[in-house]
């Protein structure tokens, strides 16, 4: 059966739940963008002590930055969400790397922007449908 925006189309708790977790990611990663766009102290020494120059911290911030507000912008938010899996998939490498027990945090962090959009965005459930286990 063809995928169709009347058989695919949200329900509204799935879209609450969707933007509640955005909401939730979003603020985590504007807190980390703001901190990094500031050169806070805690940001600085993050990032050097995970190898980086002190020189990256407020790059880092606005492309995280970028990336949010692409994210939060309903027409854009997919876009947004492709470029935060790339950042964070370098933050899981850069964990990874320096086997950091925290390694999984980037990937939930991801996985959860991904499940935001899905729960709350019909565009995406066309794209990604999900399919039951009994034949149709």
């Amino acid at each position: 059966m063809p995928v169709t925006a009347q058989n695919n189309s949200v329900s509204k708790s799935s879209a609450w739940a969707g933007r509640i977790i955005s909401v939730l990611v979003v603020l985590f990663l504007l807190f980390d963008s703001a901190i990094k766009v500031l050169k806070l102290a805690a940001a600085v020494d993050g990032t050097v002590q995970v190898g980086y120059p002190a020189t990256v911290v407020r790059p880092l911030g606005i492309v995280l930055l970028a990336c949010v507000i692409l994210y939060v912008i309903p027409r854009t938010s997919i876009l947004g969400a492709i470029l935060l899996t790339g950042y964070l998939g370098g933050a899981t490498a850069t964990m990874v790397r320096l086997s950091n027990a925290l390694f999984w945090m980037p990937i939930a962090v991801g996985v959860l922007a991904w499940l935001g959009i899905f729960l709350r965005d019909d565009r995406l459930r066309t794209l990604i449908p999900l399919r039951s286990s009994t034949p149709e």
